[in-house]
């Protein structure tokens, strides 16, 4: 496979050089996947498959640095993809690698007379960076992909175990688990002579619950285990326990009161505090979001400068494989453009230090630290990988309780939120779009300063502008948790995780969540006729 791109890329580098606009670089990336994806429902499976694919992105610069064809909103024409053939033909390997790239070619070139059209009409941009970075070839060979054996029998009969005990909770509408056991081998070449190999795993197991609310509002939870391998994966004692914990949170959150719009001192357990950082911060510390004319650039004028707590320190290292003996999902050894992963201290003592860079340079950040992250068939730009927040302000865990309860008293307020886990979330980084974000919690409580006991709430969005939300944080616990979860932007669907503390926040502002009004099933699940069916008692949590 290597030897075959490296010839066809050899090529096509001689004969599109003598063409007028001719390429200064052009690389191919195949991915040869091994995919195995298990899904079992109410104690039977829905479906078992392996699969077996190559996928080959063809990339191709026209111009030079300075200005080529993936300038501003050409980005995409940068980019061509196609699946190969996964036998080791080389004649079809060759022809389908040549076909990639004559498109691509035509693609490019039509987009860099469009940019230089564009260009010479448009008012200077804010920020004259190149659009690509020089950086020294890399030479790495990792060898063949990653070894694990899935036994797929075992593991059918294991998720269609696991997917049964929801069968006894009638207050689940639908469930599902779901394995998805991947091996993929990368292989890199580009013109400047790059040629980088590296496998990468993962093994996810997925659990889905929902249920619905008396009033129509959905209500979900979602448990998700990671790992580089299946013997790292979570024992079934400690699934099952889980799973009876979903459905207990799914109960009582179908008797939960609606949330009501507030604005006062907060709790975020480190899981929640992760997903938080992840949205409201790393986004907007990503490389190519501090240029263009369409970019809020919230950060870009800030290095240097204090923008976060004095306590609070944030670093992205993908080289990091695990934390507190988790594995950690945005660990790989070499981005998507070729270059080679780099631990990257974003964020030292509160004091914004560095970006997330791909190979497209920003102002003061020329080259590439190795974020360069894409799925197959899109442009890579810089991501997150590993986002993990430290603190030197921090308190015992067990005693954050009594410092959110210490706070609401001090504001006067009637309770204080405290967030237990959080779905996930989005972003607005644009500048013709609100700088805002929204995370959506799953299970809230509010805490009473009089001792009352804590009371469960539904239907509540965490909303917030980040300058403002990021220096309301007072201190943090003492113990770091990840979340590990796929994260979607303009280069696709990437694997990351993030890792925080507990955060006391003096002020966060919540909304009402919409919602549907569908009405609950009426009659009871199959196995529970025996089951009220008079809507007005149908919660049983409701008294």
């Amino acid at each position: 496979m290597l030897s075959t791109m490296q010839e066809e890329l050899q090529r096509a580098r001689l004969q599109l050089g003598k063409l007028d606009p001719a390429p200064y670089y052009s690389s191919y990336a195949v991915y040869d996947q091994e995919n195995t994806i298990v899904i079992g429902g109410q104690g039977s499976l829905v479906n078992s498959t392996r699969v077996r694919q190559r996928m080959a992105n063809v990339s191709m610069r026209v111009g030079s640095t300075a200005l080529d064809n993936t300038h501003e909103e050409s980005r995409t024409s940068g980019i061509n993809y196609g699946l190969l053939p996964y036998s080791n033909d080389r004649d079809a390997l060759a022809h389908v690698l040549w076909q990639l790239t004559y498109e691509e070619y035509r693609k490019a070139a039509k987009a860099y007379l469009n940019v230089k059209t564009e260009n010479a009409v448009r008012t200077e941009a804010e920020d004259t960076s190149p659009d690509f970075s020089q950086q020294e070839s890399q030479n790495h060979i990792a060898g063949s992909a990653p070894g694990f054996q899935l036994d797929q029998k075992a593991w059918e009969e294991r998720v269609r175990r696991y997917s049964g005990y929801f069968s006894k909770f009638p207050e689940v509408y639908s469930s599902m688990v779901i394995l998805l056991a991947q091996k993929t081998q990368v292989s890199f070449v580009a013109s400047d002579g790059s040629r980088v190999v590296t496998p990468e795993s993962v093994v996810r197991l997925m659990i889905q619950a929902e249920t619905r609310a008396d009033d129509g509002m959905e209500l979900m939870r979602v448990e998700t285990f990671q790992a580089a391998a299946p013997e790292r994966l979570p024992g079934e004692a400690e699934i099952s326990a889980k799973i009876q914990k979903m459905a207990g949170d799914l109960k009582a959150l179908r008797a939960a009161p609606l949330a009501t719009p507030f604005d006062g001192p907060a709790l975020l357990s480190g899981r929640a505090s992760a997903v938080f950082f992840h949205e409201v911060l790393g986004h907007r510390l990503e490389g190519h979001r501090q240029r263009g004319d369409e970019e809020g650039q919230t950060f870009t004028k800030k290095v240097n400068e204090q923008v976060l707590p004095q306590f609070l320190s944030v670093m992205d290292d993908p080289t990091q494989r695990t934390l507190n003996g988790m594995d950690l999902s945005g660990w790989y050894q070499y981005d998507d453009e070729g270059m080679p992963a780099q631990r990257v201290e974003v964020i030292k003592d509160g004091v914004l230090k560095n970006f997330l860079m791909s190979r497209m340079p920003i102002r003061g950040f020329e080259k590439s630290n190795g974020h360069g992250r894409s799925q197959p068939g899109l442009m890579p730009t810089g991501r997150q990988g590993n986002l993990i927040i430290t603190s030197s302000q921090t308190v015992k865990d067990s005693e954050l309780r009594q410092k959110l309860i210490d706070e609401i008293k001090k504001q006067g307020k009637p309770y204080g939120l405290y967030f237990e886990d959080i779905e996930g979330g989005f972003t607005l980084t644009t500048r013709a779009l609100p700088q805002a974000f929204q995370i959506l919690p799953v299970m809230v409580w509010r805490v009473y300063p009089d001792g009352r006991p804590d009371e469960l709430v539904r239907g509540v969005d965490i909303v917030g502008t980040p300058l403002a939300a990021l220096t309301r944080i007072q201190l943090t616990g003492e113990k770091i948790d990840v979340f590990n979860g796929i994260c979607g932007a303009e280069s696709g669907s990437v694997p990351v995780a993030a890792a925080a503390p507990a955060m006391l926040f003096s002020e966060m502002e919540v909304q009402k969540r919409a919602h549907s009004h569908a009405r609950p099933p009426i009659l009871p699940p199959p196995g529970f006729e025996t089951l009220s069916t008079n809507p007005a008692v149908h919660s049983e949590g409701a008294k």
